[in-house]
């Protein structure tokens, strides 16, 4: 496949990586106003760095733009001339609907909206997904490209915003609780390099054992716990303490403040 990248900041870099490391791109163009961070992308093979996205969308089909949502407008606009039968444009930005790319390149293009976060350049990524009705012969197309890298799931665009919440928002939040699982650790005697380390892979076990297994929660959560023991004693201390309250007072609250950008 052809890959633009309109738009390599932080996360078009991180989709670019995880593309690059699945092999999943005959060739690709990375854009950037100022290219001189990502100069060192020129020295892989069949990738090309550049400020013209025009030139990047001559030379591609596939489209993914991570540009600021003040700019996408302006930059579709200034390529929609170019736009043919062979173009996915696949949107991976913020509050910017189906409906207002449409009214800047027209509905007669394959539209599809993502959203990825980080763990995309590690090959980990939750995507979801959504298009406008033209766009939906090209979801399969989508999900391949992005379950190269992770997990897709099609949802409706109306769960775009929550779906943000959940998987890009979700990173930092999943961080948050390593980082105090490694706190501790260290509580306890372990030191700071050991306590990250059993922290983050026992955080990853857990997310393998269901992921693999299809179990509930508390389905595995009821393997390590026994009558009267430690386990279900730090469970029970925890949610005293509030931990699934405020985890989920947390989530409303993003939720509530992706909500509120979108009807500004």
């Amino acid at each position: 496949m052809k890959i633009a990248i309109i738009g390599a900041g932080n996360l078009g870099l991180s989709i670019a990586n995880g593309i690059l490391k699945s092999n999943g791109a005959t060739s690709m163009y990375l854009t950037k106003r100022d290219t001189k961070s990502i100069a060192d992308f020129e020295k892989i093979e069949n990738v090309t760095v550049t400020n013209d996205n025009r030139l990047a969308v001559q030379n591609s089909d596939i489209l993914i733009f991570a540009v600021q949502p003040v700019h996408f407008s302006a930059i579709l606009e200034s390529i929609k001339d170019l736009l043919n039968e062979n173009h996915v444009v696949i949107s991976t930005i913020t509050g910017f609907g189906i409906a207002k790319i449409e009214d800047v390149i027209g509905k007669d293009n394959y539209i599809v909206r993502s959203m990825p976060n980080t763990a995309i350049s590690v090959g980990k990524s939750m995507t979801c997904i959504c298009s406008n009705e033209k766009g939906k012969k090209r979801i399969d197309l989508t999900k391949a490209i992005f379950n190269r890298m992770g997990h897709s799931m099609e949802i409706p665009e109306s769960q775009m915003q929550a779906a943000t919440v959940i998987c890009a928002s979700g990173v930092a939040f999943w961080m948050r609780l390593i980082r105090a699982t490694t706190q501790g650790a260290i509580q306890l005697g372990f030191d700071a390099k050991e306590a990250q380390e059993l922290a983050m892979h026992t955080c990853n076990g857990a997310a393998s054992l269901l992921i693999d297994s299809g179990n509930h929660p508390e389905e595995e959560i009821d393997r390590v716990t026994t009558p009267m023991g430690c386990t279900i004693t730090g469970l029970n201390e925890m949610e005293h303490q509030g931990l699934s309250s405020s985890l989920i007072q947390g989530i409303i609250a993003s939720y509530d403040k992706i909500t509120e950008f979108k009807t500004k």
